[in-house]
């Protein structure tokens, strides 16, 4: 496979993992015995839900009732494939191995996916089933195992990585969540997740509040992000340009500037590392309930602007749109 072109951001990586063969974090928890006491963990945490930020504290090996994500002892999943619509750096030459959960712990007024997210359209699945999915995408040849809306099913996809893992799995996976995320929840990823593809939605709570019915997020985001860039730092492509480990943050451009692109940038630059890889999107239409001002596409004055205002902060990894 030809390398992407160099102004690719991808093609900008830290040079210091590319000398020796890429293995997934996960295999060597795996040899060492530590995967199996993680699926442990996560498990026993179900007990008293806290998996996300809603802390819905009901038992979910019984039930689903009472939960904001509506899932209970097994995930749903509404489709795997591979995935020629993500990041470039993802998708590579075979696809990202894609997998997208059915519902979710945010609410957004405007969700794209709205029967997947909030109608929870898919199919009750195992995590026997769920590490086929895995293995099954390896075999067709993609780049990496790719979860989509995974934060209130950690235990269910560390269930599924044992044993896939124990079967040959041998790709990294991509955690690729609304930046909604509990840090316990995080913390039992470290060492299992090799890159890391949060939403950073919104810089002002207020906002969160009425566009995603979500409490804290700007606070609870910029806390997840800190600590996803702490465990595997900036963005790491081989030789063909195929993320390998490493923090990818999505960044949506809503209109009258909803999203605080300004605010978000300034703290990825300062807080987290102007290294960091942002893709900013210009793909947002009107869908679901969006109400005024979220009625109408960005204008592409307003992309542009948050492409300035990403290069103002100092940002040095910024793709345009898709």
């Amino acid at each position: 496979m030809a390398p992407f072109l160099p102004q690719d951001p991808c093609m900008r990586w830290a040079t210091a993992e590319l000398s020796v063969p890429f293995e997934p974090s996960y295999r060597r928890l795996l040899r060492r015995g530590e995967l199996h006491e993680r699926v442990e963990r996560a498990w026993m945490r179900q007990g008293d839900c806290a998996q996300c930020p809603r802390d819905c504290r009901i038992d979910r090996r019984c039930t689903a009732a009472g939960a904001v994500c509506r899932t209970g002892e097994r995930a749903v999943v509404a489709s795997f494939h591979p995935h020629f619509g993500e990041e470039r750096c993802l998708v590579g030459r075979y696809g990202s191995g894609t997998i997208f959960f059915s519902w979710c712990n945010l609410r957004c007024q405007y969700c794209q996916n709205d029967d997947i997210s909030q109608g929870g359209y898919g199919r009750v699945v195992s995590s026997s089933e769920l590490a086929e999915m895995m293995l099954h995408l390896q075999a067709q040849g993609c780049h990496n195992i790719n979860l989509v809306t995974p934060s209130h099913v950690v235990p269910q996809i560390l269930a599924a990585v044992l044993l896939a893992a124990e079967q040959g799995l041998n790709l990294p996976l991509v955690y690729n969540s609304g930046g909604y995320e509990a840090l316990p929840s995080l913390a039992l990823l470290d060492g299992i997740v090799d890159l890391y593809m949060p939403d950073m939605k919104y810089a002002d709570e207020a906002l969160a509040r009425r566009y995603s019915k979500v409490r804290d997020y700007p606070e609870v985001n910029r806390a997840a992000v800190r600590e996803m860039h702490r465990q595997v730092g900036d963005l790491v492509v081989d030789g063909d340009g195929i993320a390998r480990r490493g923090l990818l943050v999505r960044h949506l451009v809503l209109p009258e500037s909803i999203a605080g692109t300004a605010e978000i940038v300034r703290f990825l630059a300062d807080d987290i590392s102007r290294g960091t890889f942002l893709n900013v999107m210009d793909q947002y239409h009107p869908c679901y309930r969006a109400e005024p001002p979220l009625d109408r596409r960005v204008t592409a004055t307003e992309y542009e602007e948050a492409l300035r205002l990403a290069e103002v902060a100092g940002l040095t990894r910024v793709n345009g749109a898709w």
